[in-house]
């Protein structure tokens, strides 16, 4: 790897272009722009969906996981020879137009001289799903791969050899590979279950270094490519600046020249929107975060409450004292008092509290005035 990534030093290169605006905020509606997000929610197209949706990057890529693998269920020839034999008219796609829900479509599927089938994804976050979604993914790709009537011959029908692949690059860090089980979804575990399937994660990350990175020329230009883009936002280029300096560095470097020539605009919209998506799923996880612990602390509080209350009750004391007491809305006590009703003389303050969270919230409650409309 180390042979790969001995770079020339390139000098930070300018790109006078209308900066867009790189704040996320902002950024989540720019994605939604660029991704003309409409009522049908059309497929989005990716640098990585493109890039080895050429025959030739295909083709090179097959070759180089069936050295990584160690393997090939290709027959004939030895597996070195066999590798080397596959050319760009030996791959046959099988990406679906339409699957799942958002009209969404798997990144990459290919029959390799119709013996093997590859089904791949590419992502920056790792779904544990993927062994679900490929198994759908492969469902509705046979659909299309065999002819219906053949399936009520008696006689077996041949199908190509299925394997799956994830190729990771998110900014996390993650095991150079894991492999994904679908039985690991199954709600009831057994020790050989039925219906298996595994698909292999690669983190293709260029600092990472893994070996597939050395085999395969194309994947290892695409992620020279996607690392350079974020050496630029690292060093405070706004996202548009980045990317078009990582791609004249890419031609200036001989990395993907000719797809960013033929492509060039495409590629900067496509990879934009990428780089946006990323962002913005950063900023939600956060939200998220932080919502849960908001939400935590309000818990907290209405658990206390509950716990002064029930001590209070046990007591024998009423609902107005308590109120005074603890000098807390009235109402937000009467509510407690009534809820604990049910669990006394001893009124536990857990069993309470989980009756209080069946009806309403304690803390925060809002109370709507509905106003009589004018004339």
């Amino acid at each position: 790897c180390s042979l790969f990534i001995n770079l020339k030093n390139v000098l930070d290169k300018g790109y006078n272009l209308q900066p867009m605006a790189s704040d996320v905020s902002t950024g989540v509606q720019e994605l939604k722009e660029l991704l003309d997000l409409k009522s049908n929610r059309e497929y989005r197209s990716t640098v990585f969906t493109s890039y080895f949706g050429e025959a030739d990057n295909a083709a090179r890529l097959y070759e180089s996981l069936v050295l990584l693998e160690g393997e090939s269920p290709l027959s004939g020839a030895s597996k070195k020879e066999e590798t080397k034999s596959v050319a760009p008219e030996d791959i046959e796609f099988a990406t679906l137009e339409g699957v799942l829900y958002l009209a969404r479509k798997n990144d990459l599927a290919f029959t390799v001289r119709r013996k093997v089938l590859v089904i791949g994804e590419h992502q920056s976050t790792i779904n544990q799903n993927m062994p679900l979604r490929s198994a759908i993914y492969y469902g509705r790709t046979m659909e299309k791969l065999v002819d219906p009537k053949a399936m009520y011959r008696s006689r077996r029908v041949g199908i190509p050899t299925p394997e799956f692949y994830v190729f990771y690059n998110g900014r996390e860090n993650q095991p150079l590979e894991q492999t994904l089980y679908l039985s690991d979804s199954y709600l009831e575990k057994t020790d050989s279950p039925m219906l298996e399937l595994k698909v292999n994660v690669i983190n293709i990350n260029l600092p990472e270094c893994h070996p597939l990175l050395s085999m395969c020329r194309p994947l290892y230009e695409y992620s020279w490519f996607i690392w350079r883009v974020r050496e630029y936002l690292e060093r405070g280029r706004n996202r548009d600046e980045a990317i078009g300096a990582a791609m004249e560095d890419c031609v200036s470097q001989g990395i993907m020249t000719e797809f960013i020539r033929k492509h060039g605009s495409e590629v900067r919209n496509m990879l934009f929107g990428e780089f946006v998506l990323e962002d913005a799923k950063e900023v939600w996880e956060e939200e998220a975060r932080e919502e849960g612990h908001e939400e935590g602390r309000k818990e907290g509080a209405d658990y206390l409450l509950v716990q002064q209350v029930s001590k209070k009750l046990r007591r024998g004391k009423s609902a107005k004292v308590i109120a005074d007491e603890l000098e807390t809305e009235p109402g937000k006590i009467r509510k407690i008092c009534e809820a604990a009703e049910a669990y006394a003389p001893d009124y536990d303050p857990e069993a309470v509290f989980k009756a209080m969270q069946n009806r309403t919230a304690i803390v925060g409650t809002a109370h709507a005035v509905v106003k009589e409309p004018s004339a």
